[in-house]
């Protein structure tokens, strides 16, 4: 297995699509409101953004995983944070070390925009995910969401 990790483009949408859609199965579920159309938006401004980018792992010509990055605020307290969101591996490609990998890719574009750390939030029913963000060196912290509609 040779696993290629790259920022995606626009032609890339379908793929990306097709992997972020697997984070609403089970434990997971569908975002209030969620439409193609709104992901496809969010893509393609993530893509076009300096400061944010969607990593892709590839396998050959298939996307096999993803995660979104973003250069976030400025904590008085932690200096610039990169917020990590929409990680994800193929479901049929899970443990075979492609999320160690796009999450090394995230880290290295966090350093390379000057943040000092990297924060994400994960829905609690996610054990396994949890489990791979605490190999990955990530600590255990209180978040709080609220859905605004």
């Amino acid at each position: 297995m040779t696993i290629r990790i790259r920022p995606a483009t626009l032609e890339d949408e379908e793929g990306v699509v097709y992997l972020l859609e697997q984070l609403f199965e089970p434990p997971g579920g569908l975002p209030p409101d969620y439409t193609r159309e709104r992901s496809s938006a969010a893509f393609r401004w993530a893509v076009e953004q300096r400061n944010a980018d969607v990593l892709l792992a590839f396998d050959g010509d298939t996307a096999v995983g993803l995660t979104s990055v973003y250069a976030d605020i400025q904590s008085l307290g932690f200096g610039p944070k990169c917020w990590l969101q929409d990680m994800v591996v193929d479901k049929e490609r899970r443990s075979e070390g492609i999320g160690g990998l796009v999450m090394a890719a995230a880290e290295t574009w966090a350093r390379a925009h000057g943040l000092t750390h990297i924060e994400l939030s994960s829905n609690s029913g996610r054990v396994d995910a949890h489990r791979f963000y605490e190999r990955q060196g990530f600590r255990r912290a209180n978040a709080f969401l609220k859905w605004l509609g």
